[in-house]
């Protein structure tokens, strides 16, 4: 007896064990060998109801509907027939129709229905009433009866809301929960609170549901609130490790976050939430291309390279970029062709492929790269931002090199540029600083060059000489990668009591923002058309009086800027040369040089051992154009045994350097006279680099050719007295108004102080330019004259000006437009890509 015992306990073991086997291969989705266990169990115990539901489960996964009816339809009739004897077991497909909404029929509902009222405590038939409720209201919803579903739902929550949180000891992964399909229904009704609320009550009944945690996180996303998706992401993957479309959400949660602290200006941070996306998702391509952003705006090009994705064209644009910063001309040229190839629209590519062809000296070139870019995009600053502020402003740039402003041309051409770009921006119309002429005032500098960089030696001298007292700075640094020279300038700047802010990646409306609650007076810009400029900060005219002053050699063309500062010598009162700024010419020179304290004490001058002169230049391709090497070759001719040394970043291309000497032997100066060095890294080496020539010649106007070619013709047949200049050179510059920094900046000063009382009068030159223009392109659509039919004379259409409008007061927002300010050579901008909802079940 005890034997016989004994072997009942173990098949009921054995039973319990198999369920359990049963029940795991059905979570893990493997329904065909769920089911053969289940069988086997039937064959053994014909009216085991667990058993039952589910084999009908494994059927209904493998879409044999009827087969599962018939087996679901065991279970109810068990139920009812140990809970009410007065049942009979229908008929096979009774009230059955084969649809969607009908999957169970009428007599199943019943049954549970039934069994539930005669033991309301039997919880077998809670649960599978629940069920049938909830698959109903997923049917109806599928059907587009959103709301009588939702009703389903609820009635299943009501007859037992805890069905679904584990069923037999097993979590449910094929079946959900009437809490979670509420929160898939709600939010697909827009109903996002709802449905957080549902989706939250889903995973407090069932902690294990993943596809609760990864919904909650879309909708986070979706909202931006990008710390919390990714904690719903965090939690949905602790659950279920290997849940794909929570990974590749998290990847896009991370990614978004990454771009979110980088802007904000914490590119390390951004650069770590770039790496752990790529953990959660290798292969994704924003993830990847972001990472590659941030290392090159880093500075950090080999790790750059390492994170380019082949055949992804703007990976490919970034290696192009990489390569042209290196000076690697011909693998530049690779990339970013292949990056056209892949993507022939792509405006950006273009304009970087006109940034490596105006460094590698071919302006031609550069320029219809860049036609090419603006023809793709007409009004895209984003096509090229950080190369060069986008095309247009890379193409006027590059018309500097080959245009010497005898005619109106690269006037109209900068002109025409500032009224477009005005339109991308909002203008401000009044400000609420006092009207005072002799008050203290503020004064705002904002540059991306204050680093070690060829402006930062024209600004140090009135960072450092301001009257504080009277002339407080207010420094707005956009620099990529801040360097020694930066840290000591910002020390510097607090010590005088200024103020320095950190603006690199904000965006240029917000900047204006800041220069608004800084209280500026007159905000001065040192960039121009080169890199990373903040002219659309300045298009939005956040001071009352703005100024463009050091790094352009030309107009801005933006008509919000007042004045250029410059001086009688390089703009002459007589100059032909037209500015939409005003001039003004400070009393010795527009600049103020502060010495490299790497410079090294003055070497003898090399010809004293060489027993030749040796002349170099040390600047870009761009600026040494055909005509100064005409010049340059006449010099070298003219001196005898002299020789030319020249250093530039594309040397380090063969081609590049068989091109330019090619092109002076054409002029008749022998290759073998020509000295050719690439990039020097440290700045400590580029200026020992110096003492390798005599005289240092460079680019020029016409009349200052000819003044150089003379004058090096007479200088370099007496090296005696060429190194007697050369060692007094440096003491007589010292003791110029060069280097007078104090001096120079109480003439700065002076020059602020007149703009200041000229806006206090209400002389503002910008605001007088931009009415002007305004009433004459009234006075053009005022001209036009409607021509009787039967006159057969046309009238042209006059040009439409289009200048933004002045109002009276407040803030200009009709002309707003959303800009995509990323860096051109390492564009940060991502592809709008929505996180994935899972399915409703």
């Amino acid at each position: 007896m005890e034997l016989t015992k004994r072997m009942l306990t173990m098949k009921k073991v054995l039973k319990k064990d198999a369920l359990s086997y049963a029940n795991i291969l059905r979570s893990r989705n493997k329904f065909v060998d769920a089911f053969a266990v289940y069988e086997s169990v039937l064959e053994k115990d014909g009216e085991n109801v667990e058993a039952h539901i589910g084999k009908g489960i494994c059927l209904q996964m493998q879409n044999l509907g009827r087969l599962a009816y018939e087996s679901f339809t065991e279970p109810a009739y068990f139920v009812a027939k140990m809970r009410s004897r007065t049942l009979q077991k229908p008929s096979a497909f009774v009230d059955y129709v084969e649809s969607p909404v009908n999957f169970y029929p009428s007599s199943t509902y019943e049954m549970y229905q039934k069994a539930l009222k005669a033991d309301p405590s039997y919880k077998l038939a809670a649960e599978c009433l629940a069920i049938v409720l909830t698959d109903l209201g997923t049917s109806l919803k599928l059907a587009g009866n959103a709301q009588e579903g939702i009703q389903k739902y609820y009635e299943a929550i009501r007859i037992d809301p805890h069905y679904a949180a584990f069923e037999f000891d097993v979590p449910v992964f094929y079946m959900q929960p009437a809490y979670y399909n509420l929160g898939v229904v709600y939010s697909e009704m827009m109903q996002y609170d709802t449905a957080l609320n549902c989706y939250e009550k889903a995973a407090i009944e069932r902690p294990m549901y993943a596809e609760a945690y990864c919904n909650m996180g879309v909708i986070y996303k979706n909202r931006s609130d990008l710390e919390s998706a990714i904690a719903c992401y965090e939690r949905c993957l602790t659950v279920s490790p290997n849940f794909e479309i929570a990974k590749n959400n998290m990847a896009i949660a991370l990614t978004d976050l990454g771009t979110k602290v980088k802007l904000e200006g914490d590119i390390n941070h951004g650069v770590a939430y770039y790496k752990k996306a790529l953990y959660y998702n290798w292969h994704y391509a924003d993830a990847m291309y972001n990472l590659g952003v941030a290392y090159g705006e880093m500075l950090k090009f080999d790790m750059m390279a390492l994170s380019i994705k082949p055949n992804f064209s703007q990976s490919l644009n970034n290696l192009g970029v990489v390569y042209t910063v290196q000076g690697k001309m011909d693998a530049a040229a690779s990339m970013i062709e292949k990056a056209i190839v892949a993507n022939p629209t792509y405006a950006e590519a273009y304009n970087n492929l006109g940034v490596l062809y105006r460094d590698a000296g071919n302006i031609s070139l550069a320029v219809e790269a860049y036609e090419q870019c603006l023809k793709i995009d007409p009004d895209s600053r984003n096509a090229g931002q950080c190369t060069q502020q986008g095309s247009k402003p890379n193409r006027l740039l590059a018309m500097n090199y080959i245009n010497e402003g005898t005619d109106d041309k690269l006037y109209e051409a900068h002109r025409e540029w500032g009224r477009r770009f005005m339109r991308l921006f909002p203008q401000y119309t009044s400000w609420d600083n006092i009207k005072d002429p002799e008050r203290p005032l503020v004064i705002g500098y904002v540059s991306p060059d204050y680093f070690t960089h060829s402006v930062s030696y024209f600004i140090e001298a009135p960072l450092i000489y301001h009257d504080y007292a009277n002339y407080k700075v207010v420094v707005y640094s956009a620099v990529v990668k801040a360097d020694a020279k930066t840290n000591r300038f910002r020390d510097k700047v607090l010590k005088h009591g200024g103020t320095w802010r950190d603006i690199y990646g904000i965006d240029e409306k917000k900047v204006a923002s800041l220069v608004r609650e800084d209280k500026v007076d007159i905000l001065v810009e040192l960039t121009g058309h080169t890199a990373n400029n903040k002219l659309g900060m300045m298009a939005c005219r956040p001071a009352p009086v703005q100024v463009t002053w050091i790094g352009y050699p030309n107009t801005t063309g933006l008509p919000t800027i007042d004045y250029r500062i410059s001086d009688a010598l390089a703009d002459p009162v007589d100059t032909k040369q037209k500015h939409v700024e005003e001039l003004v010419r400070l009393p010795d020179s527009f600049l103020c040089y502060t010495p490299s304290p790497e410079a090294g004490p003055v070497s003898p001058a090399p010809a004293l051992s060489n027993g030749f002169v040796t002349f170099g230049s040390f600047n870009n391709l761009a600026k040494i154009t055909p005509r100064v090497l005409q010049v340059w070759a006449r010099i070298l001719c003219a001196v005898p045994n002299s020789r030319l040394i020249v250093k530039c970043k594309p040397f380090c291309c063969d081609s590049v350097r068989q091109q330019f000497l090619s092109t002076l032997e054409k002029l008749g100066l022998e290759s073998l006279r020509v000295d050719l060095l690439p990039l020097i890294i440290l700045n400590h080496d580029h200026m020992q680099a110096y003492s390798l020539m005599d005289i240092r010649i460079e680019q020029s106007g016409g009349q200052e050719r000819r003044r150089i070619c003379r004058a090096s013709s007479t200088v370099g047949l007496d090296i005696t007295a060429l190194s007697n200049l050369r060692m007094r050179l440096r003491d007589l510059m010292l003791k110029s108004p060069l280097c007078d920094g104090s001096k120079f900046a109480q003439g700065l000063e002076s020059a602020y102080r007149n703009m200041w009382q000229r806006y206090c009068k209400n002389d503002v030159p910008s605001l007088r330019r931009m009415e002007i223009e305004q009433l004459q392109s009234q006075q053009q659509l005022h001209s036009q004259q409607v021509i009787p039919e039967e006159v057969a004379v046309s009238f042209p259409e006059p040009k439409k000006v289009n200048i933004s409008p002045i109002k009276a007061n407040g803030f200009n927002l009709g002309q707003c437009s959303s800009l995509n300010t990323s860096r051109g050579e390492e564009n940060g901008s991502l592809l709008n890509q929505n996180s994935n909802l899972a399915k409703l079940n």
